[in-house]
């Protein structure tokens, strides 16, 4: 008889190796740390942090490039303390390998400008030296002014860098798969290192890629990295449908996140997935309090340190317009080729949901965060969670790390508790601890 278990949540956190996470403000507040932002030790202890609240892993957003939208240049975000990344998340993964044995490790890699050799090359090492925990978080870049740093004038359309993306995918399964299990033999007796006969070329050609191969790198105990992806235009759906293990949706508002669940749970069913076969997480950013007016305090004073004008440039850069210009009406336009469907999305969802103007919005600032005491908190996420509106959360930081190091010693204590949380990591690999234990 096949036995039956409780589904379970699961948690990634979201990350940068900049200033601040979703909330602008945040980087201002006393508590939060600036001063390790480029040393080693800051990503070792979030590491172990996360780990010790059994989260399944973290993911690094990444840019490549210093966003220069908002007024013609970058002085914004130098100055006022914006979303950037000081370092490539790729070189402080193996930091966080070092002091952990079951975080799961992710970084945003773009289809756009790296080859698929050198993509499969970088990730399936890592997935090596990690015993299988990490995860490639595949964009496909929404700004020229990243396309200009690779030497590209301009992106190419969104539906060609969808079909060059799920090629360069291809290219890099097929080059995962060059190795078999059991190539080294080792026998200095014989002088036989390894037997040649379990490692084939790779011979992909698609229309806009095309790899030889072999990888000179054997397979990771996971097989081949954990896919993410966070794309929520209805080319993104169906690329995530096809190919994303873990989605990062930052939908606002219940009906909103249940209908972008069911959509995609819908697409990957039309592809014969099953939909345990890649889990929903929805974006959250938390202040916990010892009681609900501390929290309601916190959250006040966090969002106090705001700067309007930083705001702005914020959304200036996921629409890749310069709203320091344009108004609402002219951002379809003005967007062209770039800009992110899913900040649009969000924009429109938080002036239904809150009755605000466009304006209001864009120069706001501060996302939906969810505030309480623990059970509180927990009361939202298990809401969300059993209603099927998400498989779990991505938690962006405010406070870094105090944020983080709250959740792990005050929150996911009650999750566990509820009997809807991990009390303890049951697989080898990040592909293992997102599909759960297997049934008794």
């Amino acid at each position: 008889m096949t036995g039956t278990r409780r589904r379970e949540m699961h948690l990634l956190a979201y990350l940068k190796t900049g200033p601040t996470g979703m909330h602008v403000g945040a980087w201002r507040h006393p508590n939060s740390r600036l001063d390790d932002i480029l040393e080693p030790s800051r990503y070792e202890h979030i590491a172990r942090v996360l780990e010790a609240g059994k989260f399944d892993g973290c993911f690094f957003a990444d840019l490549f490039g210093l966003y220069d939208i908002h007024k013609g240049g970058f002085d914004t975000y130098i100055e006022r303390g914006g979303q950037i990344s000081f370092l490539d998340p790729v070189t402080v993964l193996p930091l966080m390998a070092r002091v952990t044995e079951h975080l799961g490790l992710g970084a945003t890699l773009s289809t756009s400008f790296h080859s698929a050799y050198h993509l499969a090359r970088v990730l399936n090492s890592l997935d090596v030296l990690s015993k299988g925990r990490i995860a490639w978080n595949v964009v496909t870049s929404a700004t020229d002014l990243e396309a200009q740093n690779f030497g590209i004038d301009k992106l190419p359309p969104k539906e060609l860098r969808y079909d060059i993306a799920d090629e360069v995918l291809e290219a890099c399964f097929a080059l995962w798969d060059c190795w078999e299990d059991g190539v080294f033999v080792l026998d200095k007796e014989r002088g036989v290192f390894g037997d040649p006969g379990r490692i084939r070329y790779a011979n992909y050609v698609g229309k806009y890629i095309q790899t030889r191969g072999p990888l000179s790198i054997p397979r990771s105990p996971q097989g081949r990295p954990v896919i993410m992806q966070a794309g929520s235009s209805d080319r993104g759906r169906d690329f995530a449908a096809r190919w994303a293990e873990a989605i990062f949706s930052a939908q606002y508002g219940e009906p909103a996140m249940k209908a972008f669940y069911d959509d995609v749970k819908g697409r990957m069913a039309a592809r014969g997935r099953a939909p345990e076969d890649c889990k929903i997480l929805q974006g959250m950013t938390i202040v916990l309090g010892e009681t609900e007016s501390i929290a309601q305090e916190k959250a006040e004073h966090l969002n106090s340190l705001i700067d309007p004008e930083l705001a702005l440039a914020a959304n200036s850069s996921g629409l890749a317009v310069d709203l320091a210009k344009v108004g609402q009406a002219q951002v379809a336009d003005a967007r062209g080729n770039q800009g992110m469907d899913g900040t649009q999305q969000r924009i429109e969802q938080q002036m239904r949901e809150d009755g605000l103007t466009f304006d209001q919005v864009v120069r706001r600032g501060a996302r939906s965060m969810v505030v309480g005491t623990a059970p509180m908190v927990a009361d939202r996420m298990q809401a969300l969670f059993e209603a099927h509106a998400c498989d779990g959360f991505v938690l962006a930081p405010t406070i870094f790390p105090g944020m983080f190091e709250d959740i792990a010693t005050a929150l996911v204590p009650e999750l566990q508790r509820r009997g809807i949380f991990r009390k303890d990591y049951t697989g080898r690999t990040l592909r293992e601890n997102l599909r759960g234990p297997a049934p008794s």
